[in-house]
């Protein structure tokens, strides 16, 4: 089945007119439309036979006049608004200030209230709320992302995606869930990447895979951090008693190793200065009281030998 992509919606930066400027002249027009208006009904009610026309063309303007005034707007640093006028997109205002613009462009709903289209181009926060998912291995792990996102596309960000502040978090959760599953939480083979041990790694793969997907609305991922991750409650008491386990074999084998050493260093160093004879015996008795009293975890009592070992 052949699946034909829709094409990226391009933004158009275009400059709106000075509100400063467009302020006093509409200001002045109204003024002088209501002088025309008094002036010709005051006319009109002295004079027997008059002419309506002067006074219909006085009312029209001041119906414009009152019009054209709910075409100003500012704009914030950072903020932008996106214009569309009956339905087809003329571009977008990013430069902040009091602007006047054609009072028939659309206003575009957020939350219950309309606005006139604007977009906030500042950074944003969304903290996701931790989801339980598998792991590479299966295990089921808790795990949360804090994800830094702003608009880049305004044009995108509107006609793209249907509400993109929704289309956000909703892209965020399925991202994080992807990449849970695409590693092991820490029991990885050799130089295999885990969730625990390979943050940095692993945020690096979720803000890639966060771009594209997010890419579609116009939006930037400047930041994607893991801000939680652990086992499942279910599990998360025999993964403890497992890392325990894990701890302690590590810790034995730390500690024979270094047994080992000493012992060796021990029958060199009684060798190589002549303090005592030793045949292979003795030698495997040295070495068996050395790696007790080297290996045992409780306190090591001595024992005197008044005798030799073969009475």
């Amino acid at each position: 089945m052949n699946v034909t992509l829709k094409a990226a919606t391009q933004e158009v930066t275009v400059q709106a007119a000075n509100g400063w400027i467009m302020l006093p002249l509409l200001i002045v027009f109204l003024l002088a439309d209501i002088a025309v208006l008094i002036w010709s009904a005051k006319n009109a009610s002295q004079a027997e036979q008059s002419d309506p026309t002067l006074i219909v063309l006085s009312a029209l303007g001041l119906v414009i006049g009152i019009v054209l005034l709910t075409g100003f707007f500012t704009l914030q640093p950072n903020e932008a608004r996106v214009l569309v006028l009956f339905g087809k997109y003329k571009g977008t205002v990013r430069e902040s200030g009091f602007h006047w613009a054609n009072p028939f462009y659309s206003n575009g709903p957020q939350g219950k209230q309309l606005t006139r289209n604007k977009i906030s181009l500042r950074a944003r926060t969304l903290n996701a709320e931790k989801v339980k998912v598998n792991d590479k291995r299966g295990n089921p792990i808790e795990i949360g992302a804090v994800v830094v996102w702003r608009v880049e596309n305004t044009a995108q960000a509107m006609f793209d995606v249907d509400n993109y502040q929704n289309y956000v978090p909703t892209q965020s959760e399925s991202a994080l869930r992807h990449l849970a599953s695409l590693y092991s939480y820490d029991d990885g083979e050799e130089n295999e990447i885990t969730l625990r041990g390979n943050v940095e790694d692993v945020s690096q793969a979720l803000r890639a895979e966060l771009q594209e997907r997010l890419a579609r609305a116009g939006v930037v991922v400047d930041e994607a951090r893991l801000t939680h991750l652990a086992y499942a409650p279910e599990i998360a008491q025999a993964m403890l008693r497992r890392q325990q386990a894990e701890a302690v074999i590590a810790a034995r084998q730390k500690i024979v190793h270094g047994a080992v050493s000493m012992v060796d260093m021990a029958l060199k160093e009684l060798a190589d200065k002549h303090v005592v004879q030793l045949d292979d015996e003795r030698k495997a008795a040295m070495v068996s009281n050395l790696m007790v009293v080297l290996c045992g975890e409780s306190e090591v009592h001595p024992v005197v030998n008044a005798g030799t070992l073969y009475t």
